[in-house]
């Protein structure tokens, strides 16, 4: 086994209950080869196989009950990722180490006013009772890293469902083309990394736009862009062509309202009058819908005041065509 081609690693397997075992081997069973040892025969083994010892000091590290693994289908990286599938939590036992802080959050429990209220603070989780609920007064951290968790706490840690002492084939370290790897290198956030090469290649992707570089997938931006620019030029520059006219006759058509609207109602012709009104009745449905409809009514009664008025020119629609 030591001999074949293909990543080697050691893992724990300390805590592992044996029926927990027989499932998660069947599952692994096609992407790896695992096989249980005592540290004595794997060291004879590692030394027939011409391997280093330092090596196998650097995977044994920290490891109880080992087990040794081969793949030839999953590198270091792979091993690792298939193998923290299995991890799960355990109620803490009496004499456990803490794996890490645990820390118990304030707030309300499920748990109705009762003799847990002592329970819980005889073990250094203050509690009481609040609104009919046990609640916990503030964050605490009951057990620190690498300390031990007595029987009491462990019990009052499973009842709020903390379960913080992980059993599952915990993979130690690999050795992969001769290069040694501990269980902390081959732990990638790959979350964290897909996120910040998504994040990389839009920054480029943005300067190369800014700096005008041409490659297959910039220039239809670099185009649109152009082309963009260009059209705005030709506008404010008066120029006239199918592309711009629309917009010229829009703005000419937008300013030759904006005169009308400063001048006398008797200037204007019913046609101008007409489009003011139109103009005042779209404006004034862009408000809330509970304002009042009044300005449409003041802007028809408008317009039947000029019709009565007389008029001594033809009014500014006759300047405009």
């Amino acid at each position: 086994m030591l001999k074949q081609d293909g990543v080697i690693g050691v893992i724990d397997v300390e805590g592992v209950p044996a029926t927990a075992m027989l499932g998660m081997r069947d599952t692994l069973r096609q992407q790896m080869v695992m096989t249980m040892a005592k540290k004595t025969l794997v060291r004879r083994a590692w030394k027939k196989a011409g391997l280093s010892e330092d090596e196998l000091d650097t995977l044994f590290d920290g490891v109880t009950i080992p087990m040794l693994v081969q793949s030839n289908e999953l590198n270091g990286f792979q091993l690792f990722a298939e193998l923290e599938k299995t991890k799960t939590g355990r109620p803490a036992k009496e004499g456990d180490v803490a794996p890490d802080d645990i820390i118990i959050e304030e707030g309300p429990t499920s748990f109705p006013p009762g003799p847990i209220v002592g329970e819980f603070n005889s073990v250094g989780i203050p509690a009481k009772i609040d609104k009919g609920k046990v609640a916990i007064q503030k964050t605490v951290t009951a057990v620190e890293k690498g300390q031990s968790i007595s029987a009491d706490l462990g019990l009052m840690l499973s009842k709020l469902e903390i379960f913080p002492i992980e059993i599952g084939l915990i993979l130690s370290g690999v050795i992969e083309d001769g290069t040694v790897m501990a269980a902390d290198d081959l732990n990638l956030d790959l979350d964290g990394f897909t996120a910040n090469v998504k994040s990389a290649t839009s920054g480029a992707f943005n300067l190369a736009c800014n700096i005008g570089w041409f490659t297959s997938q910039t220039t239809p931006v670099l185009i649109s862009k152009a082309a963009g620019e260009a059209m705005a030029v030709a506008i404010e520059a008066g120029v006239h062509n199918e592309e711009t006219m629309p917009v010229l006759i829009s703005r000419a058509h937008a300013r030759m309202l904006a005169v009308a609207g400063q001048m006398d109602s008797s200037a204007l012709d019913d046609e101008l009058s007409g489009a003011l009104g139109a103009a005042a009745t779209v404006a004034a449905a862009a408000p809330a819908a509970s304002e009042d409809a009044a300005p449409a009514e003041e802007a028809a009664a408008e317009e039947e005041a000029e019709e009565e008025e007389d008029a001594e020119f033809g009014g500014l629609g006759d300047l405009f065509g």
